[in-house]
């Protein structure tokens, strides 16, 4: 499947909604696990600002690649950034849409929340 690159050096990202685990299965709950390493597999909804233009991404990001404390409007940075196009079909309805994946997403203000030496 092919996978595009994103460019985020330029943008400006920040935490629309704290990290939630991805579901795998509504209808039991199952949660999503990464398929290569079995880590738990979350979505973290982003505010992705870039070219005079706003988006709200919902990325899947391994749980151990989300550090530091993402509550809203936490300033992050991501890394390893990927677009994937994907096309299905449902009881003869084609959809169509990008999913987003990063290998982590990281709060900018993580050391700025711990106590400093004196």
């Amino acid at each position: 499947m092919r996978q595009i690159p994103v460019d985020t050096s330029a943008a400006t990202v920040m935490v629309a909604k704290n990290p939630q685990p991805k579901v795998k299965d509504r209808r039991t709950g199952e949660i999503a696990t990464d398929a290569e390493t079995g880590a738990t597999l979350m979505t973290v909804d982003v505010m992705f600002a870039a070219n005079d233009e706003v988006e709200i991404l919902s990325l899947t990001v391994p749980e151990t690649g989300i550090s530091g404390d993402l509550q809203m409007g936490t300033p992050v940075a991501l890394t390893g950034l990927i677009a994937r196009p994907w096309e299905n079909e449902f009881n003869g309805q084609k959809r169509h849409g990008i999913a987003f994946r990063a290998v982590a997403v990281t709060s900018l203000v993580a050391g700025a929340a711990e106590p400093k030496a004196a």
